[in-house]
């Protein structure tokens, strides 16, 4: 259930594998947060110099460089991580639709989850509701890709929402693409005010590695825009990321706190909140940001991202420390390098933790399933993880990878006859590599 980036890339797995597959998405294509929350860049698909994220993630990829809707990883502009992965939204659409579709799997559109039925810890059916009205689909193994844990929430599974302390999530951010942004003014201006980009340590030499730019800064434009009220954003600086389309960018800005994502009527809100904020972004690129001033939106969303709500409890759950020391894990089935990465959910900053330079940590196949449902695999941001680890395993490569793990692990729980639990690992990580994934095991 859900066809974003990670329930797309385990369809594309199960069906490869040799299962009958389909994917139940509530929008009219695939993509998720990256087509239909105007997420971009993918970041990072690196540790160092090593690509820890192979396999069918970066063959979507490969694919859309051929297309020329793709530069490829590129160095991060930011200085936060190690690469970025620019890419055309509308070719991702189609390329993902068409790797599901040559592997044999089917897709089903505009479809909503409704109530799931489970009998003896087993997940029997589950409702859906579409143009067709409501229908009942059965399935020997249910793979929820919702990132909210829906079908997992439905089948009684135990969960935890947000930060342990108080249940706070991470804030909520609406996407809004511009395009006719003069990046050469915008490059200038970063070199004549290195100050303003504090990531830069006062070397901004680092925006002319790339063939695109990523920059997170303008933070004394920023705050003199606050202080005369013209921004009511809870943030301490803009965010934004150049498309594969030059001149073409993703403003990652506006920070909607204290809503709920699993709540329809909370969700609503946080909408309408984070459409003033762009529209107040808006006016604010125009008339401080050189290069901005004959930029146009494009769209924002279409729909709201989000970083953080339900987190399943696992038969193992991933922590922080997991992460910052590198732990290996017999069952481990996809690998990151992405840090820490907590935007507040209490107002301004960022609270980051890094590992090593080119350090990479491991990820469990113990966090993607639980021990009271037999027949169920859980995929991308909502795996069983602690708030911290949550924050840097929720980027898009890594839960492609995650999503990759499951589509095989759901493939031999149906071909072998088995629980999802008694699935064999060696198995699921032989297939794994046969596929091109990467893992160190």
């Amino acid at each position: 259930m859900g066809g974003g980036i990670s329930g797309a890339m385990a369809a594309i797995a199960a069906s490869s594998t040799g299962a009958r597959t389909l994917i139940v998405e509530s929008q009219g294509f695939l993509g998720g947060t990256l087509t239909s929350n105007g997420v971009g860049p993918m970041m990072t698909f690196h540790a160092g110099e090593k690509q820890a994220i192979q396999g069918y993630t970066d063959q979507l990829i490969e694919r859309l460089k051929k297309l020329g809707k793709s530069p490829g990883h590129i160095v991060d502009t930011v200085g936060f991580t190690y690469s970025v992965t620019p890419f055309d939204a509308e070719a991702m659409k189609h390329e993902l639709e068409l790797m599901v579709v040559e592997n044999g799997g089917e897709i089903l559109y505009h479809t909503m989850l409704g109530d799931v039925k489970t009998e003896d810890g087993t997940v029997v059916s589950i409702t859906v509701c579409n143009k067709s009205g409501l229908s009942e689909i059965h399935a020997s193994v249910f793979i929820d890709a919702t990132g909210d844990g829906d079908l997992s929430a439905r089948a009684g599974v135990d969960y935890t929402i947000g930060r342990e302390s108080d249940g706070a999530t991470q804030p909520m951010t609406l996407n809004m693409k511009m395009y006719n942004v003069n990046i050469p003014r915008v490059k200038q201006y970063i070199h004549e005010h290195p100050d303003d980009f504090p990531l830069y340590n006062g070397d901004t030499s680092i925006i002319e590695t790339s063939s695109r730019l990523s920059v997170g800064g303008f933070d004394s434009l920023f705050r003199e825009a606050k202080a005369k009220g013209e921004i009511s954003i809870p943030r301490e600086n803009i965010l934004f990321f150049e498309t594969n389309n030059p001149g073409e960018v993703i403003l990652n800005t506006t920070r909607i706190l204290g809503h709920d994502a699993t709540d329809a009527i909370s969700l609503s809100k946080a909408e309408m909140v984070g459409r003033k904020q762009c529209r107040e972004l808006e006016l604010f690129v125009h008339k401080y940001i050189p290069g901005f001033e004959n930029a146009v939106v494009e769209y924002t969303g279409p729909s709201i991202g989000v970083r953080s709500s339900r987190q399943i409890k696992g038969i193992y759950t991933l922590t922080a420390e997991d992460l910052l020391e590198q732990r290996k894990f017999e069952d481990t089935i996809a690998h990151s390098g992405y840090p820490i990465d907590i935007h507040s959910p209490d107002g301004e900053g960022t609270k980051h933790q890094k590992l090593v330079w080119g350090g990479m940590y491991s990820i469990p196949y113990s966090c993607m399933i639980t021990e009271s449902v037999k027949n169920l695999i859980v995929i991308g941001r909502c795996i069983s993880a602690t708030f911290e680890a949550q924050a840097a395993m929720r980027t898009t490569p890594t839960t492609g990878a995650i999503g990759h793990a499951g589509g095989v692990a759901a493939a031999l729980a149906v071909q072998k006859g088995t629980t999802v639990q008694d699935v064999n690992i060696k198995d699921v990580q032989a297939v794994l590599k046969e596929q091109g994934a990467y893992l160190e095991v």
